[in-house]
């Protein structure tokens, strides 16, 4: 903010401009400087204006006392009166008194009641403070600590000109940097990280872009998280010696996520931190542009995906020659032995921006899959050169349930996975299982709402077993140690056995430790009175835990 000091330090005020009372006012803000003919101009006075008055008052004029008034009271930044050229010695018209109060400021340097200027000119008590302004009208300036600022020569509408220029330099500058930021940015769309690179270069400041975690994706800042990620508007957040400043670029409603460009400001560049927005949005609407051009080649995609997957899925016959080549340009492979899965989605999600984020975490666990967006989730396949073996079905079946785990709650809400099927008719009947198995598991917390259906068709079978009327109390009876025990010890053994005694899955299946679920199968065992490593009372169990969990019983 520009103060009546700094306009003081202007080359067109410094040697023009001195203080004839109201020192103790000289840091007071100024937003505006206005020009007025005379002390009596009628005009309303706005809070950090200064008043220039352009002619020269009459001496002792008692309207320079009122102008100081109203100027006070409207909260101005202080008052400037042409005082004509220094004339030497002397006294104020009208006091009688020594014109020895006024100070020059700006290059001078000010001791006792005499300053002297770079030419070493002395403007003492000699000069002409009082030939217009009387001592009454200074005291008063120093008692209401307003400004009085008097010019020794030259046109007052030149220094007029001169503060408004200062004053204006803000503006200019951030018109000259939104310029600059459109020139950079233009209307071509350019990826996120030439955003970034750009937008550091224009403002020489560290510039990141962040997801819709507060995560960096280009760029880097040092403290990411002061972003608001969950309120979707510009931020401005101080640092320690700085300031954050974060813009939005949105994709139209329901489309997320939202990135957030953001700039760090520290040091000097923190004086900056007004005229950066506008070219912070500039930049984000780039972001933007890219988005939405992302959004509109990924749906285009996905669409193309959705319609192969319905021809190849409808298919009952030998494939054509144009479906091959379809399935050839999707980089899709139709020979060998696939297996199906289904993973449904958690509700409301926009499904296109995470099928790349899905086939992420699966090649994480070693699955390479193709990962097509269908209904409300996603189908998808893994194709073997030969027929897998059982292990290397459960090997699988194991990183599913991996990458499951890692996907379960912010993207998918339930996986099943289909058995091994061959050649492109397969196709169908593996993801058909998958689908069922998908579906049973959105009902199975103690699965941890992941199925294989082998297990699936094992477990059917022993549920048929055991829906009787005889089995159902003795499972019942079986299991009456473990009710109404702290730790909901039923559903840990039934997990327990799920997972084939392993104590790692079940903690992953449970959310809990694993010390808390060895703890917990030790007084299982105990309860009981039954060894978990005897195959015929752990078989017995398990039927038991199945039929006691059942819905509805």
């Amino acid at each position: 903010m520009t103060s009546v000091r700094r306009l003081l330090a202007l080359p067109e005020w410094s040697g023009q401009v001195r203080v004839l009372a109201g020192a103790a006012g000289l840091d007071a803000p100024v937003r505006t400087v206005r020009p007025v003919a005379g002390p009596a101009a009628g005009h309303a006075v706005a809070a950090d204006e200064l008043i220039i008055v352009t002619n020269p008052p009459q001496p002792a004029d008692w309207r320079v006392d009122a102008l100081l008034r109203r100027v006070v009271d409207a909260g101005g930044a202080g008052v400037l009166v042409p005082c004509g050229p220094a004339t030497g010695t002397g006294t104020a018209p009208g006091s009688g008194a020594p014109a020895g109060t006024g100070t020059m400021v700006g290059t001078g340097t000010t001791t006792g009641s005499e300053t002297t200027t770079d030419s070493g000119a002395a403007a003492g008590s000699g000069s002409s403070s009082g030939s217009e302004v009387s001592r009454a009208t200074l005291l008063l300036a120093d008692r209401l600590g307003l400004p009085l600022l008097g010019t020794v020569g030259g046109d007052p509408l030149e220094l007029v000109v001169a503060a408004r220029l200062l004053l204006a330099e803000p503006e200019i500058d951030r018109a000259r940097l939104v310029l600059a930021a459109h020139r950079a940015f233009d209307n071509r769309t350019c990826a996120p990280e030439d955003v970034v690179r750009r937008l550091k270069d224009l403002l020489g400041v560290p510039v990141a872009l962040l997801d819709d975690r507060g995560e960096p994706l280009a760029g880097e800042v040092t403290e990411p998280g002061a972003v608001r990620v969950d309120e979707f508007v510009p931020q401005r957040v101080a640092l320690a010696g700085g300031v954050l400043l974060a813009h939005p670029a949105l994709l139209p409603h329901p489309a997320r996520p939202t990135l957030w460009l953001v700039a760090e400001l520290r040091g000097t560049a923190a004086a900056r931190a007004e005229i950066v927005p506008p070219a912070l949005a500039v930049a984000a609407a780039a972001v933007q542009r890219w988005l939405l051009a992302h959004r509109v080649e990924l749906e285009r995609d996905a669409r193309a995906r959705t319609a192969l997957l319905g021809d190849l899925l409808r298919l009952d016959a030998e494939p054509s020659a144009q479906l091959r080549r379809r399935v050839a340009d999707a980089g899709w492979q139709l020979g060998g032995w696939h297996v199906g899965l289904r993973i449904g989605a958690v509700p409301a999600l926009d499904l296109v921006p995470w099928t790349a984020e899905i086939s992420r975490v699966l090649r994480a666990e070693g699955v390479e899959a193709v990962v097509v967006e269908h209904g409300e989730g996603w189908t998808g396949w893994t194709t073997f050169a030969q027929e897998p073996t059982p292990a290397r079905v459960r090997a699988l079946a194991a990183k599913l349930r991996a990458a499951h785990r890692k996907l379960s709650g912010s993207i998918a809400d339930h996986m099943g996975v289909g058995r091994p099927h061959p050649w492109p008719e397969g196709l169908a009947g593996t993801v058909a299982e998958a689908t069922d198995a998908a579906r049973l598991a959105a009902t199975r917390p103690e699965a941890g709402f992941f199925l294989q259906v082998d297990q699936l068709g094992m477990a059917q079978l022993l549920l048929e077993w055991t829906r009787t009327d005889t089995f159902e109390p003795a499972a019942r009876a079986l299991l009456a140690p473990l009710r109404d025990q702290p730790g909901d010890l039923i559903r840990t053994l039934s997990a327990y056995l799920d997972a084939e005694s392993s104590i790692a899955e079940t903690a992953a299946v449970l959310g809990v430790h694993r010390n808390t679920v060895a703890a917990r199968i030790d007084r299982v065992e105990r309860l009981l009175g039954v060894d978990l490593g005897h195959r015929d009372e752990r078989l017995a169990l398990h039927l038991a835990c199945r039929t006691v969990t059942l819905p509805g019983r």
